[in-house]
């Protein structure tokens, strides 16, 4: 990754809170990167970019500054789906790094029976989806199977199991 891609990506990355998305300013650690393109002399401009670069490559390693790509961020996202955390679009930028995931594609890993008739689906993917409907559902429980879970209505989601009709789920 280029040392340009790398700010660019940085620039976006935030932690995770349980706070509504508020916009937030640069990390000073970027600010003082990016104040160096207005130093006029260049000896003195390259020193700073030199300290600067340093101090950002430090907060890197120390896990202060996290640097992620594009691939990284839609991989991420991929990960979280299903998840309800209000602050999400804002760890991916302003737009939530790209257009909503409606729907993923994985194989079943195993499926559980867990009493009233309901259903734990754990998806090769590593995550797990609890039924939360009380329909009865008819599938092949057997590793392998093409699983599907997609946004429905209202926040939920629906998960199908190969030809299987849909059941409502929740993500664990």
């Amino acid at each position: 990754m280029s040392f340009l891609t790398g700010l660019a990506a940085m620039a976006a990355a935030t932690t995770l809170s349980g706070q509504a998305a508020l916009p937030q300013e640069r990390p000073e650690t970027l600010a003082r990167l990016m104040a160096c393109r207005s130093v006029a002399d260049s000896t003195a401009r390259l020193a700073c970019y030199d300290a600067a670069a340093g101090a950002l490559d430090t907060a890197e390693r120390q896990g202060d500054v996290v640097v992620i790509d594009r691939a990284g961020v839609a991989e991420t996202r991929r990960q979280l789906f299903g998840f309800e955390m209000p602050s999400l679009p804002r760890l991916f930028g302003p737009d939530g790094g790209g257009g909503d995931i409606e729907s993923i594609e994985s194989t079943l890993q195993s499926a559980s029976l867990v009493g009233e008739g309901r259903w734990v689906f754990r998806l090769a993917d590593g995550s797990v989806w609890r039924q939360i409907d009380s329909e009865r559902v008819r599938f092949d429980n057997r590793p392998g199977e093409p699983a599907r879970v997609r946004k429905a209505s209202l926040g939920s989601f629906m998960l199908t199991v190969g030809g299987s009709r849909a059941v409502r789920v929740r993500r664990q």
